[in-house]
């Protein structure tokens, strides 16, 4: 009888562990979900099971969030942001690796030391920094798209470039050589080569770059306005007029947090094994 020697918990309780952990997880999960379809008096009162099911929540917070414009402002912030950071950072990242100049350890380390800033000690300067440069050269920043865009990859750029760093670095440097006896440049290596073998590397940078654009409500909330606002300061603002008064709008709240995690959720199943491939990249030699 064979023994698996690397099992450290017996098999029953490894399944009762997991079980439990499981629940933890989806009870909360659950809770949105039987709410997002239930009565609002019965959510107050603390019903978990549903007893009455109203699933037109689902079709009224598009015009009660205004749910639509939000999501479409944040698929395109945070989709641009993701994109143009995994590739800005594959590039910065494939420098940092493959070549040796000054300065190159200090840049390696200051990209360690960004990630210790909190960034609501960054938002006064930011925004005192777009206003300024409203000012200064008559465009418009603060209320606008781009200027999110700019804030967002300003944050992704330090982490993505160093998950780039990470995973560049088990790439064998033997790839370049030999394509650079065969004549071809940094830039055709880093095309051909370097981006087709990175692809779990990206997609973490990609994700989480875009996590962040998603996610925030704390820059979003102050450089957005009525028309660009994304779909994190849609719930936000929705949820603030719901406070007092009468019975909140309940249903309609976890709907809209279940449509606006859904994008997320989606990534991260379609992109599972790359994220996990990724993140592990580096961790053994």
């Amino acid at each position: 009888m064979k023994t698996d020697v690397h099992r450290l918990l017996p098999r029953w309780m490894q399944g009762t562990i997991i079980t439990l952990l499981g629940l933890f997880v989806a009870t909360p999960v659950l809770y949105m979900l039987f709410a997002s379809v239930n009565d609002d008096l019965a959510v107050a009162a603390g019903d978990f099971w549903p007893s009455a099911f109203h699933p037109g929540n689902y079709a009224e917070i598009w015009d009660t969030v205004e749910l639509g414009a939000g999501l479409s402002n944040s698929v395109l912030v945070a989709g641009s942001v993701a994109v143009v950071s995994a590739l800005v950072s594959v590039a910065t990242a494939y420098v940092l690796v493959r070549f040796r100049f000054l300065g190159r350890g200090l840049i390696l380390r200051g990209l360690l030391a960004l990630q210790s800033i909190p960034g609501t000690l960054m938002l006064l300067p930011v925004f005192v920094l777009f206003a300024n440069l409203s000012r200064i050269l008559s465009i418009d920043t603060i209320g606008t798209r781009w200027a999110l865009f700019v804030t967002y990859l300003t944050f992704a750029l330090p982490f993505s470039t160093w998950v780039m760093v990470t995973y560049l670095r088990g790439l064998p440097a033997e790839l370049d050589e030999a394509a650079r006896l065969d004549g071809a440049s940094s830039w055709r290596i880093l095309r051909s080569i370097v981006i087709p073998l990175s692809w779990p590397g990206l997609v973490v940078s990609a994700i989480f770059a875009f996590l962040l654009g998603w996610n925030d409500v704390l820059f979003a909330s102050v450089i957005t306005d009525a028309d660009t606002r994304t779909a994190a300061v849609a719930l936000q603002v929705f949820g603030a007029t719901q406070e007092g008064g009468a019975v909140p709008l309940y249903g309609q709240l976890m709907a809209s947090a279940l449509v606006c995690a859904l994008p997320v959720v989606v990534l991260y199943l379609a992109f599972q094994r790359f994220l996990v491939g990724g993140l592990t990249a580096g961790g053994v030699k």
